[in-house]
């Protein structure tokens, strides 16, 4: 995998979603919603499309949403299917997520990211514009949520959850990768400044308060949540991002476990599938491609004591149902 960073500066800025249209209830975009006609695909050691992962989950979408999982372990034609049988995604027909970009727009050749949700008529892209896609979920496909499915994006609380995403989209969600691909000191340096200064106000932010923005869960903590969650197994030693080890800023760790032990956040994290990517496919980084062993995974199932601050996980609604049985992580993964 070849890493962009600019050559004068050593900073590394992500390439910007170049498909964008929208499913939408009334498919102004010219795709409406539809159960059963899109397929969601992921890869579970990717952080951007981990939220959408979640969010399916919560909203209680899998039935009206496919998924399909990629191989942690890409090569240079993309995100391929070699974890399903014969190596080709069932639902698609296709070996690698490049064929829906090109039946989307064969002029295209730049990246081809996850999450991407792809038209199963045509096998045509839709789109990978991750922020848009997991607001989507929450609020344009109502019509195939679960009974008793929470408010992740409630109406009275955008204003504030928009600015606290926009904090920690460029402070932890894109600074971690700053640092890690980073070619020059002062790229580096900028980007772990940031990174731990913004950690540390979330911290005081969460001290008096269980979740990011009102009493429940809502999209803040799921963009969040999904950097969290790899802190330790990638981005602490592979990303240089090393002041603290998440497990050791008591307030962030005991929010981490608290969302990892809710129905819908933990049992949708694969650390085999992070750790393997990041470590094997960066071999800008790491260029032996070996695989760390550590950290130990087991302190995430234990006692958080973030109840004490009250709020209602799911507000009015309730907890998910354990995931499809084909849609479960192994218990050594």
């Amino acid at each position: 995998m070849t890493i962009p960073t600019d050559p004068e500066t050593g900073e590394f800025h992500r390439a910007p979603n170049a498909f964008t249209a929208r499913i939408t209830a009334d498919g102004r975009d010219g795709w409406p919603v539809e159960a059963g006609r899109y397929r969601l695909v992921v890869s579970r050691a990717c952080p951007w499309a981990s939220r959408a992962l979640v969010v399916r989950r919560l909203l209680g979408l899998e039935e009206a949403l496919s998924v399909a999982v990629a191989d942690p372990i890409q090569d240079e034609r993309s995100w391929r299917f070699t974890l399903d049988p014969g190596d080709v995604d069932p639902v698609l027909g296709i070996g690698f997520l490049y064929e829906a970009y090109e039946r989307a727009d064969p002029t295209y050749d730049g990246g081809i990211s996850v999450p991407a949700i792809v038209d199963v008529p045509s096998g045509r892209l839709v789109t990978n514009d991750y922020p848009q896609i997991t607001l989507d979920l929450g609020t344009e496909w109502s019509a195939y949520q679960r009974d008793g499915a929470p408010e992740l994006y409630p109406e009275a609380l955008r204003d504030e959850i928009d600015e606290v995403n926009a904090d920690v989209h460029r402070d932890v969600n894109a600074a971690v990768y700053e640092a890690g691909f980073a070619s020059s000191q002062t790229a580096y340096d900028d980007a772990y400044g940031r990174l731990f200064a913004r950690l540390d106000v979330l911290s005081e932010r969460l001290s008096g308060q269980r979740y990011l923005v009102g009493d429940t869960i809502t999209e803040a903590d799921i963009r969040l949540f999904t950097t969290l969650v790899r802190f330790d197994a990638v981005y602490h030693g592979h990303f240089k991002c090393n002041r603290h080890k998440l497990t050791e800023l008591p307030v962030l760790w005991a929010y981490a476990r608290d969302l990892f032990q809710t129905p819908g956040f933990g049992d949708t994290v694969d650390f085999d599938h992070i750790k393997r990517h990041y470590y094997q496919v960066h071999e800008q980084v790491n260029p032996t491609r070996i695989v760390p062993r550590g950290p130990d995974l087991a302190g995430w199932t234990s006692p958080h004591g973030r109840e004490e601050l009250g709020g209602r996980p799911f507000g009015n609604g309730t907890p998910p149902p354990p995931p499809p049985e084909q849609e479960a992580i192994p218990s050594d993964g």
